[in-house]
């Protein structure tokens, strides 16, 4: 059986995403969706079978698709997701949720409602690095975790306006928070101190924070920070750094390095997360088994729960519970 699939979004992520997907068995990508008919057709002339729409709600009309890949910013979220959710067709959404606090738990309910497969884009779950630290945590006494996202801003006008991104944290530091949350245990209190100044004396449009620290608690009684900046030229890093009774796990985009008492040990990603991802979500839509899906939107709410916590800690200055 071939798959159909709908692509709404013509940037990065709907190019790499396609990518993988046409080399795909079994796999047709049928329709794109963009911001205008024409960023669309452009879009399409690249695909073999793909036809370009300017709206979602057309395209969804015209082709009975098995699966939408929702690849747009933060604040388009919600409207694209309400669509699929109808005519209860799976989709795979990038990553974060949304740029508001209140939308992805409104769509949460509505989706379980459906029983709909979902999967949301932390791709970072399926890194070789990430199952590896998972089997190491196993046997190991959590005390501290550090995790950081360090760089610079991108150029896109939407995410330098926190309303529109929700700040560096919510948009791309969100990966470290999920990575905690996959490794390490889940959230219980959140307290964020963030700093600003900088970017918008650069950038008289950006109005989200230059950086920021944000310390957590979590149930297994172990404590996390993890800052970001987004104010830094060159040198872009993320990861995060996880403090056992052995020693110290360091996991970042080339895999995992295991520091103990007398040795280091690395173990490199050698697959591809994003085709592990897509994998997963293929096979759960072509089978109904959802199992190898490792971030479904209702994980992902929880991710989403954490980050918007440190933005509401941070513009108060209160700790905000979890649990």
């Amino acid at each position: 059986m071939t798959l159909n699939i709908g692509l709404i979004g013509t940037g990065w992520f709907s190019d790499m995403h396609a990518r993988l997907l046409t080399q795909q068995d079994d796999v047709d990508i049928v329709a794109i969706t963009g911001s205008s008919k024409q960023k669309a057709d452009s879009f399409a002339a690249k695909l073999p079978h793909a036809k370009g729409y300017g709206d979602a709600t057309a395209m969804l009309d015209a082709h009975m698709l098995d699966a939408v890949y929702i690849c747009t910013p933060p604040f388009a979220h919600g409207m694209f997701e309400e669509l699929c959710i109808e005519r209860g067709i799976p989709f795979f959404i990038e990553k974060p949720l949304s740029s508001e606090e209140q939308l992805p738990h409104q769509l949460l309910s509505r989706i379980q409602e459906k029983g709909l497969i979902t999967s949301v884009g932390y791709h970072f779950r399926y890194m070789d690095g990430t199952e590896r630290a998972k089997e190491l945590l196993a046997n190991r006494q959590l005390a501290l975790s550090l995790g950081y996202w360090m760089g610079g801003a991108p150029g896109g006008t939407w995410w330098r306006r926190q309303e529109r991104s929700g700040g560096q944290f919510v948009e791309q530091t969100t990966h470290i928070v999920d990575l905690l949350r996959y490794t390490v245990g889940e959230v219980t209190e959140v307290y964020a101190a963030y700093h600003e100044g900088i970017l918008s004396t650069q950038d008289a449009n950006a109005n989200v924070a230059d950086a920021g620290t944000v310390t957590l608690k979590l149930t297994n009684g172990s404590v996390a920070t993890i800052s970001n900046t987004c104010i830094i030229p060159a040198g872009e890093q993320c990861g995060l750094h996880i403090y056992t009774n052995e020693g110290k796990l360091e996991i970042t985009h080339g895999g995992v390095k295991d520091h103990t008492a007398d040795k280091i040990i690395e173990y490199k990603n050698r697959s591809n997360p994003y085709e592990k991802q897509m994998k997963a979500f293929l096979h759960a839509v072509g089978t109904g088994d959802a199992s190898q899906i490792r971030s479904s939107y209702e994980d992902a709410c929880q991710t989403h729960r954490v980050t918007m916590a440190a933005n509401a800690s941070a513009a108060s200055g209160n700790v905000i519970k979890l649990a």
